[in-house]
């Protein structure tokens, strides 16, 4: 049932295209492992080889603390409709903040956005699919606007804080290095 390939095909990539939601997992070498659902216009494939997508504000920024420590990623997309597919992508992943160097290349790609954090990018070193079969069906009815409305209302001034009071350690105490490589200076 489940397939192995070296990179993405057309068909793979044609799949992924009409997914409204996305599972990314971290795990650094101890701690927590983490499975973050993301949905919105924030996911992109540059190629065959490589995935970018957009982490915007939130409670927690596990995955860049686990990145930086230990760089394998994994994105999972599932079929919620139509015919029954699981793909994952594993392979490793490059957390890019507003100071770095290759930031602007990746963040013009998705629309801009007050609680923009980072772009993740994705090394693909394999991609396997699976049956799907047990995945029950969804209906999908609209992106949820509560984030835009919080971001809009905190303005940029408002995310650093947030960054700096909630973004900066994971929940295993590892650093992020949000205000460092974002710019920001700690009062």
């Amino acid at each position: 049932m489940g397939k192995q390939f070296s990179e993405l095909s057309d068909k793979h990539v044609e799949f992924i295209e009409k997914q409204k939601i996305y599972f990314v997992a971290t795990a650094a070498e101890s701690g927590s492992v983490n499975l973050s659902p993301k949905g919105g216009d924030s996911l992109r494939v540059i190629n065959s080889k490589q995935i970018a997508w957009l982490n915007l504000t939130g409670s927690g920024n596990e995955s860049a603390s686990h990145v930086i420590q230990n760089p394998r990623m994994t994105i999972m997309f599932c079929a919620f409709e139509g015919s029954p597919l699981i793909l994952r992508t594993y392979g490793q992943a490059t957390v890019l903040h507003a100071k770095d160097q290759r930031w602007d290349e990746y963040a013009q790609l998705f629309p801009e956005s007050v609680a923009t954090r980072q772009v993740f990018i994705l090394d693909i070193d394999m991609v396997q699919t699976s049956c799907g079969m047990s995945v029950p069906y969804f209906s999908y009815e609209s992106d949820r606007d509560d984030l835009v409305r919080w971001s809009d209302k905190q303005s940029s001034e408002g995310i650093e804080k947030y960054w700096l009071k909630k973004n900066q350690k994971s929940i295993d105490g590892f650093e992020t290095e949000i205000a460092s490589r974002s710019g920001l200076l700690e009062e």
